[in-house]
Protein backbone atom coordinates (compact mmCIF):
# COMPACT_ATOMS: atom_id res chain seq x y z
CA UNK A 1 0.00 0.00 0.00
CA UNK A 2 1.05 3.73 -0.20
CA UNK A 3 1.49 6.72 1.78
CA UNK A 4 -1.77 8.07 0.32
CA UNK A 5 -3.65 4.54 0.97
CA UNK A 6 -2.61 4.15 4.50
CA UNK A 7 -3.13 7.74 5.61
CA UNK A 8 -6.78 7.20 4.08
CA UNK A 9 -7.50 4.13 6.22
CA UNK A 10 -5.58 5.58 9.44
CA UNK A 11 -8.20 8.83 9.22
CA UNK A 12 -11.34 6.16 8.16
CA UNK A 13 -10.19 4.17 11.75
CA UNK A 14 -10.03 7.35 13.33
CA UNK A 15 -13.89 8.32 12.36
CA UNK A 16 -15.31 5.16 12.61
CA UNK A 17 -13.78 4.17 16.59
CA UNK A 18 -15.23 7.60 17.39
CA UNK A 19 -18.22 6.92 15.92
CA UNK A 20 -18.39 3.33 17.78
CA UNK A 21 -18.15 5.15 21.08
CA UNK A 22 -20.13 7.95 20.41
CA UNK A 23 -23.29 6.12 19.03
CA UNK A 24 -23.13 2.48 19.78
CA UNK A 25 -22.26 1.60 16.28
CA UNK A 26 -19.27 -0.35 15.36
CA UNK A 27 -18.21 1.45 12.55
CA UNK A 28 -16.99 -0.84 9.77
CA UNK A 29 -19.83 0.45 7.86
CA UNK A 30 -18.87 3.44 6.90
CA UNK A 31 -15.34 2.16 6.25
CA UNK A 32 -16.61 0.42 3.32
CA UNK A 33 -16.89 2.81 0.28
CA UNK A 34 -13.47 4.20 1.28
CA UNK A 35 -11.64 0.55 1.43
CA UNK A 36 -13.13 0.06 -2.17
CA UNK A 37 -11.47 2.83 -3.36
CA UNK A 38 -7.94 1.78 -1.66
CA UNK A 39 -9.12 -1.90 -2.84
CA UNK A 40 -9.20 -0.20 -6.46
CA UNK A 41 -5.84 1.34 -6.64
CA UNK A 42 -4.59 -1.54 -5.08
CA UNK A 43 -5.88 -3.35 -8.54
CA UNK A 44 -7.88 -6.05 -6.19
CA UNK A 45 -10.54 -8.05 -8.00
CA UNK A 46 -13.97 -6.37 -9.09
CA UNK A 47 -15.72 -9.90 -8.13
CA UNK A 48 -14.44 -9.67 -4.85
CA UNK A 49 -13.73 -6.25 -3.85
CA UNK A 50 -17.21 -5.03 -2.09
CA UNK A 51 -16.98 -8.44 -0.62
CA UNK A 52 -13.01 -8.20 0.89
CA UNK A 53 -13.79 -4.01 2.53
CA UNK A 54 -17.75 -5.42 3.75
CA UNK A 55 -15.23 -8.62 5.46
CA UNK A 56 -12.49 -6.09 6.40
CA UNK A 57 -14.92 -3.62 7.89
CA UNK A 58 -16.32 -6.01 9.98
CA UNK A 59 -13.05 -7.33 11.24
CA UNK A 60 -12.29 -4.16 12.40
CA UNK A 61 -15.14 -3.97 14.84
CA UNK A 62 -13.51 -7.21 16.91
CA UNK A 63 -11.04 -4.22 17.87
CA UNK A 64 -12.99 -0.93 17.98
CA UNK A 65 -16.10 -2.62 20.05
CA UNK A 66 -14.08 -3.98 22.92
CA UNK A 67 -12.44 -0.66 23.51
CA UNK A 68 -15.97 0.97 23.50
CA UNK A 69 -17.48 -1.92 25.58
CA UNK A 70 -14.65 -1.22 28.37
CA UNK A 71 -15.71 2.32 28.32
CA UNK A 72 -19.14 1.65 28.48
CA UNK A 73 -18.71 -1.04 31.63
CA UNK A 74 -16.39 1.08 33.26
CA UNK A 75 -19.87 3.29 33.95
CA UNK A 76 -21.82 0.48 34.59
CA UNK A 77 -24.18 1.28 31.29
CA UNK A 78 -23.93 -1.87 29.96
CA UNK A 79 -26.80 -4.70 30.58
CA UNK A 80 -24.89 -7.75 30.10
CA UNK A 81 -27.59 -10.00 31.27
CA UNK A 82 -29.16 -8.71 27.65
CA UNK A 83 -26.08 -9.12 25.84
CA UNK A 84 -26.08 -12.27 27.00
CA UNK A 85 -29.44 -13.44 26.19
CA UNK A 86 -28.74 -12.12 22.90
CA UNK A 87 -26.20 -13.44 21.97
CA UNK A 88 -26.56 -17.08 21.13
CA UNK A 89 -28.66 -16.02 18.22
CA UNK A 90 -26.17 -13.36 16.65
CA UNK A 91 -23.60 -15.65 16.50
CA UNK A 92 -25.20 -18.38 14.88
CA UNK A 93 -26.88 -16.13 12.59
CA UNK A 94 -23.50 -13.91 11.43
CA UNK A 95 -21.63 -17.37 11.27
CA UNK A 96 -24.44 -18.57 8.98
CA UNK A 97 -24.59 -15.04 6.77
CA UNK A 98 -21.06 -14.47 6.66
CA UNK A 99 -20.06 -18.46 5.89
CA UNK A 100 -22.94 -19.85 3.63
CA UNK A 101 -24.97 -16.63 1.80
CA UNK A 102 -21.96 -13.76 1.90
CA UNK A 103 -19.98 -15.41 -0.75
CA UNK A 104 -23.04 -16.91 -2.75
CA UNK A 105 -24.35 -12.89 -3.13
CA UNK A 106 -23.17 -11.39 -6.99
CA UNK A 107 -21.11 -8.06 -6.17
CA UNK A 108 -23.89 -6.56 -7.49
CA UNK A 109 -26.28 -7.43 -5.48
CA UNK A 110 -24.09 -6.83 -2.59
CA UNK A 111 -23.61 -3.35 -3.64
CA UNK A 112 -27.24 -2.71 -3.90
CA UNK A 113 -28.35 -4.33 -0.91
CA UNK A 114 -25.59 -2.65 1.31
CA UNK A 115 -26.71 0.87 -0.24
CA UNK A 116 -30.32 0.29 0.40
CA UNK A 117 -29.40 -0.67 3.97
CA UNK A 118 -27.34 2.50 4.79
CA UNK A 119 -30.48 4.91 2.67
CA UNK A 120 -32.19 2.93 5.78
CA UNK A 121 -29.69 3.94 8.69
CA UNK A 122 -29.36 7.34 7.78
CA UNK A 123 -32.98 7.80 7.73
CA UNK A 124 -32.90 6.28 11.05
CA UNK A 125 -29.96 9.17 12.25
CA UNK A 126 -31.73 11.88 10.71
CA UNK A 127 -35.30 11.10 11.67
CA UNK A 128 -33.95 9.89 15.52
CA UNK A 129 -37.25 9.08 16.06
CA UNK A 130 -37.69 6.44 18.76
CA UNK A 131 -39.70 3.79 18.95
CA UNK A 132 -42.31 3.74 21.65
CA UNK A 133 -41.80 1.66 24.59
CA UNK A 134 -44.59 -0.70 23.66
CA UNK A 135 -43.84 -4.11 25.33
CA UNK A 136 -41.57 -6.05 27.66
CA UNK A 137 -38.42 -7.92 26.76
CA UNK A 138 -39.68 -11.24 24.88
CA UNK A 139 -38.46 -14.74 26.24
CA UNK A 140 -35.81 -16.99 25.29
CA UNK A 141 -36.56 -17.98 21.87
CA UNK A 142 -37.97 -14.42 21.19
CA UNK A 143 -34.30 -12.86 21.86
CA UNK A 144 -32.51 -16.12 20.09
CA UNK A 145 -34.58 -15.55 16.99
CA UNK A 146 -34.12 -11.68 16.43
CA UNK A 147 -30.73 -12.26 17.03
CA UNK A 148 -30.01 -14.95 14.60
CA UNK A 149 -32.19 -12.57 11.87
CA UNK A 150 -29.49 -9.64 13.08
CA UNK A 151 -26.96 -11.71 12.67
CA UNK A 152 -27.69 -12.55 9.80
CA UNK A 153 -28.54 -8.78 8.48
CA UNK A 154 -25.29 -7.52 9.84
CA UNK A 155 -22.86 -10.21 8.53
CA UNK A 156 -24.56 -9.26 4.92
CA UNK A 157 -23.71 -5.17 5.24
CA UNK A 158 -20.44 -5.20 7.33
CA UNK A 159 -22.41 -3.16 10.47
CA UNK A 160 -22.25 -4.49 14.19
CA UNK A 161 -26.25 -4.28 14.22
CA UNK A 162 -26.82 -1.35 16.47
CA UNK A 163 -28.89 0.24 14.09
CA UNK A 164 -31.20 -3.11 14.56
CA UNK A 165 -30.60 -3.83 18.00
CA UNK A 166 -31.03 -0.18 19.79
CA UNK A 167 -34.78 0.50 18.04
CA UNK A 168 -35.60 -2.83 19.62
CA UNK A 169 -33.95 -2.44 22.86
CA UNK A 170 -35.98 0.98 23.33
CA UNK A 171 -39.67 -0.50 21.94
CA UNK A 172 -39.07 -3.41 24.71
CA UNK A 173 -38.82 -0.55 27.41
CA UNK A 174 -35.08 -0.43 28.02
CA UNK A 175 -33.28 2.79 28.92
CA UNK A 176 -31.94 4.81 25.94
CA UNK A 177 -28.52 4.88 27.38
CA UNK A 178 -28.73 1.33 28.21
CA UNK A 179 -29.41 0.60 24.76
CA UNK A 180 -27.04 2.63 23.25
CA UNK A 181 -24.08 1.46 25.50
CA UNK A 182 -25.57 -2.69 24.92
CA UNK A 183 -25.12 -2.24 21.14
CA UNK A 184 -21.58 -2.01 21.60
CA UNK A 185 -21.10 -5.22 23.68
CA UNK A 186 -24.01 -6.75 20.99
CA UNK A 187 -21.48 -5.62 18.59
CA UNK A 188 -18.12 -8.31 19.43
CA UNK A 189 -20.44 -11.47 19.27
CA UNK A 190 -21.55 -10.17 15.79
CA UNK A 191 -18.32 -9.10 14.09
CA UNK A 192 -16.07 -12.29 15.88
CA UNK A 193 -18.71 -14.82 14.29
CA UNK A 194 -19.57 -12.89 10.70
CA UNK A 195 -15.49 -12.69 10.29
CA UNK A 196 -14.78 -16.18 10.98
CA UNK A 197 -17.80 -17.05 8.97
CA UNK A 198 -16.23 -14.34 6.03
CA UNK A 199 -12.62 -16.38 6.36
CA UNK A 200 -14.48 -20.00 6.33
CA UNK A 201 -16.67 -19.19 3.38
CA UNK A 202 -13.55 -17.61 1.21
CA UNK A 203 -10.63 -19.67 1.93
CA UNK A 204 -8.75 -20.75 -0.74
CA UNK A 205 -10.43 -18.60 -3.47
CA UNK A 206 -8.25 -17.66 -6.48
CA UNK A 207 -8.89 -13.90 -6.26
CA UNK A 208 -7.54 -13.36 -2.78
CA UNK A 209 -4.62 -10.75 -2.89
CA UNK A 210 -1.57 -11.41 -0.99
CA UNK A 211 -1.91 -10.56 3.20
CA UNK A 212 -5.68 -11.69 3.30
CA UNK A 213 -7.37 -14.52 5.58
CA UNK A 214 -9.90 -15.08 3.50
CA UNK A 215 -11.93 -11.92 2.36
CA UNK A 216 -10.04 -9.95 5.36
CA UNK A 217 -7.49 -7.65 4.61
CA UNK A 218 -4.87 -7.93 7.02
CA UNK A 219 -3.04 -4.97 6.31
CA UNK A 220 -5.94 -2.80 6.24
CA UNK A 221 -7.18 -4.13 9.36
CA UNK A 222 -4.42 -3.38 10.93
CA UNK A 223 -4.09 0.56 9.82
CA UNK A 224 -7.59 0.99 10.81
CA UNK A 225 -7.21 -0.92 14.39
CA UNK A 226 -3.78 1.56 14.86
CA UNK A 227 -6.04 4.25 15.25
CA UNK A 228 -9.60 3.65 15.96
CA UNK A 229 -8.60 1.63 19.53
CA UNK A 230 -7.35 5.54 20.64
CA UNK A 231 -10.35 6.86 19.50
CA UNK A 232 -13.16 4.97 20.55
CA UNK A 233 -13.13 5.56 24.23
CA UNK A 234 -12.67 9.48 23.03
CA UNK A 235 -16.34 9.25 21.38
CA UNK A 236 -17.66 7.09 24.86
CA UNK A 237 -16.14 9.73 26.69
CA UNK A 238 -18.14 12.43 24.68
CA UNK A 239 -21.60 10.61 24.30
CA UNK A 240 -22.17 11.84 27.51
CA UNK A 241 -21.14 15.60 27.03
CA UNK A 242 -22.38 16.05 23.40
CA UNK A 243 -25.96 16.80 21.81
CA UNK A 244 -25.61 13.11 20.36
CA UNK A 245 -29.38 13.60 18.31
CA UNK A 246 -27.88 16.63 16.53
CA UNK A 247 -24.86 14.49 15.60
CA UNK A 248 -26.93 11.88 14.52
CA UNK A 249 -28.63 13.95 12.26
CA UNK A 250 -25.32 15.28 10.79
CA UNK A 251 -23.84 11.50 10.16
CA UNK A 252 -26.95 10.82 8.51
CA UNK A 253 -26.65 13.26 5.96
CA UNK A 254 -23.29 11.57 5.76
CA UNK A 255 -24.37 8.87 5.38
CA UNK A 256 -26.64 9.79 2.02
CA UNK A 257 -23.60 10.36 0.04
CA UNK A 258 -21.67 7.14 1.06
CA UNK A 259 -24.81 5.67 -0.31
CA UNK A 260 -24.94 7.59 -3.49
CA UNK A 261 -21.27 6.08 -3.77
CA UNK A 262 -22.77 2.51 -3.75
CA UNK A 263 -24.92 2.79 -5.47
CA UNK A 264 -22.81 4.20 -8.27
CA UNK A 265 -20.92 0.70 -7.56
CA UNK A 266 -23.91 -1.00 -8.20
CA UNK A 267 -24.49 0.73 -10.96
CA UNK A 268 -21.49 -0.37 -12.41
CA UNK A 269 -21.20 -3.81 -11.36
CA UNK A 270 -24.37 -4.37 -12.99
CA UNK A 271 -23.39 -3.26 -16.10
CA UNK A 272 -25.17 0.15 -16.49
Amino acid sequence: MSIADIAMLMLCGSISGFLAGLLGIGGGMILVPFMIVVFNHLGFSQNIIVHMAIATGMATILFTTTSAIWAHHKHNSIDWKLVAALSPGLVIGSLVGGSEIFEAINTSWLSLFFAIFIVYTSIQMIINKKPTAGRELPGAFGLFSFGALTGVIASLVGAGGAFITVPFMLWCNVKPHTAMASSSGLGFPIAAAATIGYMYGSWGNPNLPEGSLGFVYVPAVLCIVAVSIFTAPLGAKMARKLNVAQLKRIFGVMLFMLAAFMFNESRKAFGF
